[in-house]
């Protein structure tokens, strides 16, 4: 819901921040954090709302920062694809591809050498897995028994391109994982309690000083890569292999299993959704009325 009403807000030119939303990919935010402690790190990537939302990070915040004001979470200078929330341990989120693995990877170094009893979570796409900081990360990872758990979201493209142009048949990612000794697991990424369920289990070997592991779940983006709109027009994606994803929506099917199993009811649904309505409501006005930073903090905060 907070992903949609950016994309319904979009259009106002009061964000003037690229987007990129995550509507689709829910169940894997909210699956693997719903198996992490407060007091574990996690980092994200470009497409890192929902990650955001999921660990527990602030709406106002999220939403200031996306309006380019003060209040946000990084002063209004890094926009939606730099998040950050220090009160839930969300050390942030950065736009170029695979860039945020390593940093990662050096935050679990952190934890180990410090002896602390927490780990770190980093959330990356398919084309991040590509790149060779991938596998250095995975090796320093394997090597030092770090805790980390790789997350993996495969939602098929890298902008706009799929898989079959940017990947040989053979390869496989928790192959790679394995041949450095890593714990390494896929599942279906729209189906929040299969998420849960292997991330639970991964995340419990690397709290068990098991060293790191790596999960990859395969979801679908509804909008377009960057931005409010569908993109589907464009010819890289099929108009029906969109919609055969559109029935996957891991929030209108497990809605509709929560429902027959007597967990959820029409009018708890709509408690929860009105509940929402007004926190976001509440965080755009907020995020309108605050004010822009000011020309001379442009140079503040900045380690050269």
């Amino acid at each position: 819901m907070i992903e949609e009403s950016i994309a319904d807000l979009y259009p106002e030119q009061e964000m003037r921040c690229p987007v990129h939303l995550c509507s689709g990919q829910e169940a894997v935010a909210v699956g693997v954090c719903a198996g992490l402690r407060t007091e574990d790190y996690i980092m994200s990537n470009h497409r890192s709302h929902g990650h955001y939302l999921a660990k527990g990070g602030d709406l106002k915040s999220m939403m200031a920062e996306i309006y380019g004001k003060e209040a946000g979470c990084c002063k209004g200078k890094g926009g939606s694809m730099h998040l950050i929330d220090l009160n839930v341990n969300y050390l942030g989120s950065t736009p170029i591809v695979a860039g945020i693995i390593p940093v990662a990877t050096g935050v679990a170094f952190g934890i180990q050498m410090k002896g602390e009893d927490r780990l770190a979570a980093v959330f990356l796409g398919d084309a991040a897995a590509e790149e060779g900081v991938f596998s250095e990360s995975l090796n320093f990872a394997a090597l030092k028994q770090l805790p980390i758990l790789y997350v993996c979201e495969n939602n098929l493209y890298s902008v706009y391109s799929p898989l079959a142009v940017r990947q040989p048949d053979e390869r496989e990612n928790l192959a790679i994982a394995r041949a450095y000794g890593i714990h390494a697991e896929k599942g279906y990424g729209n189906d929040v309690e299969e998420v849960e369920r292997i991330a639970k289990k991964a995340i419990e070997h690397v709290r068990q000083k098991g060293g790191p592991a790596f999960i990859e779940f395969e979801t679908y983006r509804f909008r377009e890569h960057c931005g409010p709109n569908y993109d589907n027009k464009l010819g890289y994606r099929a108009e029906e292999e969109y919609e055969e994803w559109r029935q996957k929506c891991p929030l209108d099917n497990y809605e509709k299993k929560l429902v027959e199993e007597g967990a959820l009811n029409v009018k708890l649904a709509a408690e929860y959704r009105r509940e929402i309505e007004q926190e976001m409501g509440a965080a755009v006005a907020y995020a309108k009325q605050s004010r822009f930073p000011e020309k001379k903090e442009i140079d503040t905060d900045l380690y050269a």
